[in-house]
């Protein structure tokens, strides 16, 4: 590989282009760039650290105020043509993979003849699935760089199974229906994670990916409530269950959503034709200059097994795995909130309905958590604190009998749990931020282990634990506590990395230029 060359830095100055100047254009292809910092690609980094690279000219001769307003209007168009589309797809791959928690209060067991722990099977099995694509699927959406098309198509596939659900006549059926729905839809969320990595830098991940993460929330709430409406309307109508129904319907919106998909998606920024050749070049420079190297630059330099190899060997991947896990863990609740909430004693309409404040009030605490933590630049506590009142709130959850505290540790358990999770999202981003391969391999990889979690967790919530459910409270408990102090270690780790970044010292799997630190 051919080794790169580093401008001298410029100091004269032309009059300021606007973005429509195309006398002072610089081809995407031709931004120079470093080689990933990694040592697997740097055997010479005893040398120290790299000389900060300069900008295309025309983005060096712009003033700041200039400079800011461009990247307010590329970051507007961005956002109005990538966030409202990913949102509505997370909205409808979180109620397909979860809407069978609404089906159980619809008789789904009742008319598959299910036990407790068939039906707990058949909402385990579908992680397995999910599990087992996660890894090769984002490996593949890395070397393939049409996240525009890839991911509609995986939606059209899951919306189909989803819909399929409904024609279910036993368990085995179920089982297999969950399998190939959790095998389809791995590819959508850490996907979209890698996504959006390629379009915002660290400072502004955080707050796109509660955006993104918001679909899950608000999935929550709507669930409730559309299967609130099925149920009291259309539970026998032409011959179908309410369950059946419920199947049909997500499923087809989910279909004709993921077309729609295909008109509006961007690609990468160097593959997006919707953006003039200057918008691109400035996409593209962002990324480099956040943290001194370039990102995703075409599919030939982008491989399967060297982005796993880095992700794999990087000690900071397992410590992010443990704080994932133990996060996912606590908030497994959140997978049969539906059940959890009927313990209150109400009947299953109005357990539906009450199913949705709890996730209104996550959308507004994720939202200024995630807000607050990028603008401040933290990450650890923005995370420890919230995963601190899950705690509280599950030791309330297996203590009381009493409806108010009980919809009390109810109302705080699904905020925190999530506000903690999206920026403990953002700092494997933070953390890993090159080369994308090993991005995308480390997004994957963190988020189907993690998943692993709701693999046992459907047991811990048998009928007949009602309506405390201490089992379940007090592993959610637990997991909690522990990736507060995960969180702990790791923000440990990246202090000490970044005291060594600042005296000019090699580190490895950093950014090994100047300025880059590590969002702690």
């Amino acid at each position: 590989m051919e080794e790169p060359r580093v401008h001298p830095k410029t100091t004269a100055r032309s009059p300021s282009p606007s973005l429509g100047d195309s006398a002072k254009v610089v081809d995407v292809e031709n931004v120079e760039h470093a080689k990933t910092s990694s040592s697997h690609d740097n055997p010479d980094h005893h040398h120290g650290q790299r000389a900060a690279l300069q900008p295309p000219a025309w983005i060096a001769a712009l003033s700041p105020e200039e400079r800011q307003n461009l990247e307010k209007k590329l970051k507007r168009k961005i956002d109005l043509r990538l966030m409202p589309a990913i949102i509505i797809m997370y909205i409808l791959n979180y109620i397909d993979r979860n809407n069978i928690a609404a089906a159980k209060l619809a008789n789904l067991e009742r008319d598959l003849n299910l036990s407790s722990v068939e039906y707990q099977t058949s909402v385990s099995i579908l992680f397995v699935g999910y599990l087992l694509m996660q890894i090769p699927s984002n490996l593949f959406l890395n070397k393939l760089g049409k996240p525009a098309i890839y991911l509609p198509c995986c939606m059209i596939i899951w919306g189909t199974i989803s819909a399929a659900t409904s024609a279910c006549t036993s368990a085995a059926g179920l089982y297999a229906v969950r399998f190939f729905l959790g095998f389809v839809e791995a590819a959508y969320f850490p996907g979209c994670l890698y996504y959006l990595s390629c379009w915002y830098t660290r400072s502004e991940l955080g707050l796109r990916t509660a955006i993104l993460y918001s679909g899950a929330l608000i999935s929550g709430a709507f669930s409730g409530l559309i299967s609130a409406g099925v149920v009291s309307g259309l539970d026998g109508a032409r011959g179908y269950s309410a369950w059946q129904w419920l199947f049909i319907i997500e499923g087809a919106a989910t279909i004709a959503i993921a077309f729609a998909c295909f008109f509006v998606l961007p690609n990468f920024p160097r593959t997006t034709t919707w953006l003039t050749e200057e918008e691109r070049t400035l996409a593209v420079w962002r990324l480099e200059e956040d943290v001194g190297v370039d990102d995703w630059v075409g599919r030939k330099e982008q491989t399967f097994w060297q982005g796993a190899k880095m992700a794999f060997t990087d000690f900071r991947t397992y410590v992010l795995l443990v704080l994932l896990f133990c996060i996912v863990a606590s908030g497994t609740v959140t997978n049969f909130f539906p059940t959890v909430v009927n313990t209150l004693g109400y009947n299953r309409i109005h357990s539906l309905l009450l199913t949705a404040p709890p996730y209104v009030l996550a959308v507004i605490v994720t939202f200024a958590n995630a807000w607050h933590a990028d603008k401040t630049g933290e990450r650890y506590l923005h995370i420890a604190i919230p995963m601190c009142v899950a705690i509280v709130a599950y030791i309330i959850a297996a203590t009381t009998t009493h409806i108010a505290p009980r919809y009390l540790a109810m109302m705080l358990m699904v905020p925190s749990v999530y506000s903690g999770f999206v920026v403990a999202l953002a700092w494997i981003s933070n953390t890993m931020p090159r080369p994308p391969a090993k991005r995308a391999a480390a997004l994957a990889f963190i988020n189907a282990v993690s998943n692993c979690s709701s693999i046992y967790a459907s047991y811990l919530y048998p009928n007949s634990a009602a309506p405390h459910y201490t089992v379940a409270m007090v592993v959610n408990c637990v997991t909690a506590f522990i990736s507060v102090c995960a969180a702990t270690v790791m923000r440990m780790i990246l202090s000490r990395q970044n005291k060594k970044l600042a005296r000019g010292e090699w580190v490895e799997g950093a950014i090994n230029v100047e300025g880059f630190r590590f969002k702690l």
